[in-house]
């Protein structure tokens, strides 16, 4: 059986390698490109996706996975994103339970030898889609394509533009869809390998490839685009239709339809399975969904709020441009492409409607070439290629509905095979007129070799995230965004000083950017600069009213002003939106505990408590409180109880220890002290209150000691000196009195 002719790539300017040592080149050469990846930390959406997602967790029940969204919150939720990938975030919880806890290692190693097995699997696919299916008389595929296929795989393996897919953890949802995806699609090229006359198929193929679309379809929501690659692959390969002369033979009323110029016997069959499959795949996912499509707003998409039908086409067709430039040369890539980083196209005049034309002029010529070519094997690889291209990128195209982004460089993994193999025919074509073989040579090999560098390089910067962050800020100056994860970066490092003035940068370029005001009033806070944290806080509650933690930081710099009652309004709103808010119920309780409302500052720390059971803050005030107050026994339950959840809490035990001290409890108290020390040795007010322990319980060597150390690691601390004195004066006392 032979459904393609013989598609010569003899002149291709790389070896003619076997089919298995073309995969061992692919294989090792998208290792090469990633490895420098493997120890890299979690980065951006990583602390969401991984980090705080509890359905990583053994303790959370797998049926869970199933009511969930990618980032783990219910799908049944308003807020929820909607994005329904329970297959990723199994491998997610698998990567977890293996390394026994969040080590980046493990999950990294998966996603490159993850996009190394997609890349040798590629082979086989551009061997079809290149050579067409041939087989020999005892049905054995042939490859007609061996240095096409091989070239085309190479340029899919080293594509800078799949880094963000490799090197960014959650970039794993797209590596595992394109996987069930290739596998769908092979198993449905399969469905006639063993066939020897055409309109024969296997029935059980095609429903196994439906089950790797649903497959690919739990990995990521775009891997339902898998069908329309197989019914164009269906149309313009196994039925070989003619675009052309059907339409020439519809128009001519001189010119008869044959019988050949239809599909072959089986295709509508086929289209039925496939459209049956699709719609049911398609109705299941949207009852899923159970509240409708997830809410964007503007600075995720500002293209899609455009008021104008004309500005939101031009603006989205620019997109496209741009995603197809980051194939064509990925070298100025970005973590994000939001807010502002792209600002939008508003007039004729600019400069930027060039490129959407010279799009269009490229995609029109290509389909012109596709349908109106009388060679059959440029009709099928234009055709398959621009399939390939487009038909993945169509749920990023916001076509047919508002996507939250505006360019994510993860959705070209898949479109990225339609490009290569596109740029592969153009190779071919090329090398055939080229008469210096080994410059062309020369030239495809430094294309790979250029790749290859620009791949290692930016795996580099997938490594950390102030690289990540510090690169972006190349390329997308004026993202508010980019700016923002800088700013809290430094933070997050102690450098709030450089962190300030990338929050107020990431304010300037977005004056209703309600996360950077947020970010940027509780360091001022921190700073005691509360008038400007107030006025910034106030404003991002004023954009965005159900915005939890700025309500929540805005009552502690009103409390911090000493404007109680606003505080206490603030905290109530921040729980109002946000019901289980542990530590919005601390900082009550210490609102509170300052105006004397004890039983308030309980019941508020004892909320902390229930919702957040480590919440060692909430767990240690109250047995202060309970202490100061004179409650001694209430207070050594509640320390206790601390003690049980959080063992190890070295100001739990200091603040038990204190009690017990009270209640003549000695040993215990020792005890406690002792190991609050072993934890944290150099607290002065633990070997003070250790000593004061000594001195009340006669130990009054050991109490001279830790009061020593005490001074010693701070000499102003408040009651040693005094205590310490009174010591000394009893040792004095015992001395002249000498031995009894």
């Amino acid at each position: 059986m032979l459904h393609s002719g013989v598609h010569v790539d003899i002149y291709i300017p790389v070896p003619q390698l076997p089919q298995y040592q073309a995969k061992i080149v692919v294989g090792l050469l998208a290792f090469v490109c990633f490895a420098n990846s493997y120890d890299g930390d979690f980065v951006f959406d990583d602390s969401e996706a991984i980090i705080n997602n509890k359905d990583l967790r053994p303790e959370t029940p797998l049926g869970d996975l199933w009511e969930h969204d990618f980032w783990g919150s219910k799908l049944s939720s308003n807020t929820s994103h909607k994005s329904y990938r329970p297959l990723t975030v199994l491998t997610f919880r698998f990567n977890y339970i293996l390394a026994g806890g969040l080590h980046p290692i493990g999950f990294h190693a998966f996603n490159i030898l993850l996009h190394c097995v997609i890349s040798v699997l590629m082979v086989d696919v551009f061997s079809i889609l290149l050579g067409g299916l041939a087989y020999d008389n005892k049905c054995r595929r042939l490859n007609l394509a061996p240095k096409s296929s091989l070239l085309a795989a190479l340029l899919f393996s080293v594509h800078p533009v799949h880094t963000e897919s490799v090197a960014g953890i959650v970039g794993r949802a797209d590596l595992l869809c394109a996987f069930f995806f290739v596998l769908s699609f092979l198993s449905y090229c399969g469905a006639f390998f063993q066939y020897h006359r055409e309109g024969q198929f296997s029935t059980a193929w095609i429903l196994l490839s439906l089950l790797l679309c649903a497959l690919a379809m739990l990995c990521k929501e775009q891997g339902i685009t898998v069908l329309g690659v197989n019914a164009v692959y269906d149309a313009f390969v196994v039925c070989r239709i003619n675009v052309l002369q059907l339409f020439q033979k519809t128009v001519h009323r001189g010119k008869v339809l044959e019988k050949s110029d239809f599909p072959k016997s089986g295709f509508m069959f086929r289209m039925f399975l496939l459209t049956f499959g699709g719609l049911a795949m398609l109705y299941i996912r949207w009852r899923i969904m159970g509240t409708g499509p997830p809410a964007f707003t503007e600075v995720d998409n500002p293209a899609s709020f455009a008021m104008s039908v004309i500005e939101r086409a031009v603006n989205y067709n620019y997109y496209y441009a741009l995603n197809a430039w980051l194939l064509l040369c990925p070298w100025w890539l970005c973590f994000d492409w939001s807010m502002g980083c792209i600002p939008l196209i508003k007039s004729v005049t600019d400069w930027r409607i060039i490129a959407l034309v010279a799009l269009w002029f490229c995609l029109i010529g290509l389909i012109c070439q596709a349908v109106c070519s009388e060679e059959s094997n440029k009709r099928r690889i234009l055709t398959l290629g621009l399939a390939l291209l487009i038909i993945p990128f169509l749920p990023a195209s916001n076509l047919f509905f508002r996507v939250g982004f505006v360019i994510a460089e993860r959705v070209l993994y898949l479109p990225s095979a339609g490009f290569c193999l596109l740029l592969t025919y153009g190779v071919n074509i090329l090398s055939r007129q080229m008469k210096n073989k080994n410059i062309f040579a020369a030239l495809i090999f430094g294309v790979l070799f250029c790749n290859v560098l620009r791949c290692i390089f930016r795996s580099g910067q997938w490594r950390s995230e102030e690289r990540l962050f510090q690169s972006a800020l190349i390329v997308c100056p004026l993202n508010a965004k980019v700016h923002y994860n800088v700013g809290k970066n430094l933070a997050d490092k102690g450098n709030q000083t450089a962190a300030i003035n990338y929050y107020r940068e990431a304010v300037r370029l977005n004056p209703s950017y309600v996360h950077a005001m947020n970010n940027l009033g509780n360091i001022l806070k921190e700073r005691n600069e509360l008038q400007e944290a107030e006025y910034l806080l106030s404003k991002a509650v004023t954009i965005q009213p159900d915005f939890a933690a700025a309500w929540m930081n805005l009552g502690i710099v009103q409390n911090s002003l000493k404007r109680f009652e606003e505080a206490e309004k603030s905290y109530w709103t921040a729980i109002r939106h946000r019901k289980k808010y542990p530590d919005c119920y601390y900082n009550l309780g210490r609102l509170y505990a300052d105006l004397n409302r004890h039983v308030d500052a309980l019941n508020a720390w004892r909320n902390a408590t229930v919702l957040k059971p480590d919440h060692s803050l909430a767990w240690n005030n109250m047995v202060i409180l309970l202490d100061n107050t004179g409650n001694l026994a209430q207070a050594e339950t509640v320390g206790r109880d601390a003690l049980k959840l959080l063992p190890d809490d070295h100001t739990i035990m200091f603040s038990l220890a204190n009690v017990l001290g009270k209640l003549q409890k000695y040993k215990e108290s020792e005890l406690l002290f002792l190991k609050a020390l072993k934890v944290n040795p150099n607290v002065a007010s633990y070997h003070g209150n250790l000593a004061v322990l000594y001195h009340r319980w006669g130990k009054l060597d050991l109490a001279k000691k830790h009061y020593e150390v005490s001074l010693k690691l701070d000499p102003m601390a408040p009651g040693t000196k005094e205590n310490f004195s009174l010591l000394k004066r009893k040792l004095e006392q015992l001395q002249k009195k000498g031995p009894a």
